[in-house]
């Protein structure tokens, strides 16, 4: 096998080996790039004229060329000239040597940037994927299964496409007035029973100057939309706290155990308003996209849909019964509405002209609703 110097690729005629690295050099090449670079052309690492390590071979002979009999200072410049091709003299271009070297690193940088930028591309494309599920799962979205809304009259639709869905009144009945009465009756007696007197359990001022901060829960909500709208507390599970957001959600979270019960999706608007049924696991939300939803709890699902406005709900109220709830909008009307059945029984406009802003039931003096 013949020997080739690791610069020139030539067979050496005074073959030695670096120490550093284990190539084979022509002395006189890498002694000359010693000199001017004082490091091994392979390694990298420092190398002196003395570290090198001839290697004894048989000599070699060449035929000589037609001009060897010419001037041999010719011949010297030729020679010397070709040492400067082979490694890299400041005055002269970058050839051969240094060429392939520098190129081998080309190479190796290229293939990891490469590697990099495949990798990178891969990950952008799934992440691109799981959004357009996300959008196509968000646009496609359908209320769940359950729920019931109330029959609407075919309407020619408004500018900007959106329907106007004007439900029919079903009229407050003998048997819905009934129990209105029956209620206030039962209300009344507890109101004479109470009397006029300050409750004894009721928080005194004192009480209330010493109520402190002893926990806050940031995360009920989406953390790229925040903001909570509305709350209420279960009446007689103090430790159920319902929440409405700009998120567009409601949720149930359980204060003692610190837990999110559910999360009620189904707005297409923010939720403004919100009501925790007292006796059941029930929930009433309202938002501006002009509807009220009843949601199971457990299941947080919409088990009732109610459309009785025209423009953005902005008051919610639980009548005493616990079967209707009271609500005011935008639109100038105020609505009265069954909670079981979805029933909108009587929508009176307000003779002010003017948008409604809150609805609550009150008792007066005279035990009327």
């Amino acid at each position: 096998m013949a020997l080739c110097c690791a610069i020139s690729n030539e067979v050496p005629e005074h073959p030695v080996v670096s120490p550093s690295s284990g190539a084979i050099f022509e002395r006189r090449i890498i002694e000359k790039y010693i000199l001017e670079n004082g490091v091994d052309p392979i390694s990298g690492k420092e190398l002196a004229k003395e570290d090198l390590i001839e290697i004894k071979t048989p000599p070699i002979v060449k035929p000589k060329p037609p001009s060897a009999t010419s001037i041999p200072a010719t011949l010297k410049l030729l020679q010397d000239e070709w040492d400067a091709v082979m490694l890299y003299s400041k005055p002269k271009p970058l050839y051969n040597f240094t060429q392939r070297q520098q190129l081998q690193t080309a190479r190796q940088e290229l293939s990891h940037a490469l590697y990099q930028h495949d990798a990178a591309c891969r990950v952008i494309a799934r992440l691109n994927k799981e959004v357009t599920a996300a959008r196509e799962a968000l646009a496609t979205l359908k209320p769940q299964a359950g729920i019931t809304t109330v029959p609407q009259p075919a309407v020619a639709a408004e500018a900007g496409g959106v329907a106007n869905q004007p439900t029919e009144q079903a009229g407050m009945s003998e048997d819905v007035l009934e129990k209105l009465q029956e209620k206030a009756n039962i209300l009344t007696q507890e109101r004479k029973l109470k009397g006029r007197t300050v409750p004894e359990e009721l928080t005194t001022q004192e009480d209330l100057r010493s109520f402190r901060t002893l926990t806050s829960h940031p995360s009920l909500h989406s953390a790229s939309v925040p903001g909570i709208l509305a709350l209420d507390i279960h009446s007689s599970d103090t430790s159920k706290i319902l929440t409405g957001g700009n998120d567009r959600n409601a949720t149930v979270f359980n204060k003692d155990t610190e837990q999110v019960v559910a999360i009620l999706k189904g707005h297409t608007k923010k939720v403004t308003k919100v009501i925790y049924h007292p006796d059941e696991d029930l929930v009433i939300t309202a938002s501006p996209d002009s509807t009220i939803r009843i949601w199971n709890v457990p299941t947080s699902q919409t088990t009732l849909l109610l459309k009785c406005h025209d423009s953005a709900v902005t008051g919610l109220s639980l009548h005493p019964t616990g079967d209707y709830v009271l609500s005011t909008s935008e639109d100038q009307h105020w609505a009265f509405s069954d909670i079981r059945t979805g029933e909108l029984l009587t929508k009176v406009a307000d003779q002010t002209n003017v948008a409604l802003t809150t609805a609550h039931f009150l008792i007066s003096e005279q035990e009327n609703y």
